[in-house]
């Protein structure tokens, strides 16, 4: 009865052991393929340095508020559709920064740029305000559904900030061909399409104030 109870823990004991090493092995592992992954790479959009056929200023202050956005979309990933129903992101790329927050900063570059305004700020930065540029990012993508096209569309409402009045408001949609499904060519398609519209809502918005 003695050796049989010996016997028994004798058993246990190395099994214990057993299930033990397979769980270190398994951590190990896990670890190794988590660290073993390459870092994304960073993308950034761009500010026009000037915006062709503008015409006329304004003497009036504005203020770009960052657009909203839906979920899918307000974040660094890099959005591709498959399909309309479809939502995937880049493998292995992103933006500088949630990508709301990236085209706020790159739109008041852009009419910065241009030298027609009184002034152009973000909300914090203590201007009294004339218009407020109130927006949304409706799409960001890669489409791959009809064609390959990175697809760039946002909701613009010009806001007096006096009145509290909606001035006007339009949605701007461009596309432009897309050269591949990579982080670096749906990243420069989609600055590309970024281009034309921030171009249209600059020259939109001053024929307006």
């Amino acid at each position: 009865m003695i050796a049989s109870q010996v016997t028994g823990r004798r058993f246990r004991h190395r099994l214990t052991r057993g299930v033990a090493a397979v769980a270190l092995a398994l951590a190990v592992s896990g670890c190794s393929s988590l660290v073993a992954g390459p870092a994304p790479s960073t993308y950034d959009l761009t500010a026009l340095d000037s915006v062709p056929d503008l015409r006329g200023g304004t003497r009036a202050q504005l203020l770009i508020v960052e657009p909203s956005a839906l979920k899918v979309l307000d974040s660094e990933q890099i959005v591709i559709k498959p399909s309309a129903a479809e939502v995937e992101y880049v493998a292995r790329a992103q933006w500088t920064d949630r990508l709301p927050k990236v085209v706020q900063a790159k739109l008041v570059e852009t009419f910065e740029n241009t030298g027609r305004a009184r002034a152009v700020s973000k909300p914090g930065e203590g201007l009294v305000i004339d218009y407020q540029l109130v927006s949304d990012i409706r799409a960001f993508e890669a489409s791959l559904q009809e064609g390959r096209v990175a697809k760039v569309s946002i909701s613009v409402k010009l806001v007096s900030d006096r009145t509290g009045k909606v001035v006007r408001t339009r949605v701007f949609s461009k596309t432009v061909p897309l050269g591949g499904t990579d982080g670096l060519a749906v990243a420069t398609a989609l600055d590309d399409a970024f281009d034309l519209v921030s171009a249209e809502i600059v020259r939109w918005t001053y024929s307006g104030v």
